[in-house]
């Protein structure tokens, strides 16, 4: 049996945010097992192949804002998937005490 390197295990993470959930890269980190992986989360988002189906535009960081701010290119697309998906923000952050997953370690 292999063990699954970082990556594999932070998307293994995100593609358990629910639809119309979004989850923080600190959150998503410490799932993965080190709460100060936030970085490295942003490294594997960065490397997703294209077209794996990783819901990317569900982390967000932890004031709800999205990747490259609201006004980015890269920030109005992340939006408009989690707008389609019903996540509701408030003056272009995300409204986290609705939205964001409630996951929690054990």
């Amino acid at each position: 049996m292999s063990e699954k390197n970082t990556f594999e295990i932070i998307y293994d993470i995100i593609r358990q945010i629910p639809y119309g959930k979004v989850a923080t890269y600190g959150q998503i980190a410490a799932l993965a097992g080190n709460r100060r992986w936030a970085r490295v989360v942003g490294y594997a988002l960065h490397a997703i192949p294209q077209g794996s189906g990783i819901p990317w535009h569900r982390v967000v960081k932890k004031n709800g804002e999205v990747f490259g701010g609201a006004e980015s290119a890269g920030g109005i697309y992340q939006t408009e998937l989690l707008q389609k998906e019903g996540v509701g923000f408030t003056d272009g952050y995300v409204d986290m005490k609705k939205y964001q997953w409630n996951k929690v370690l054990f």
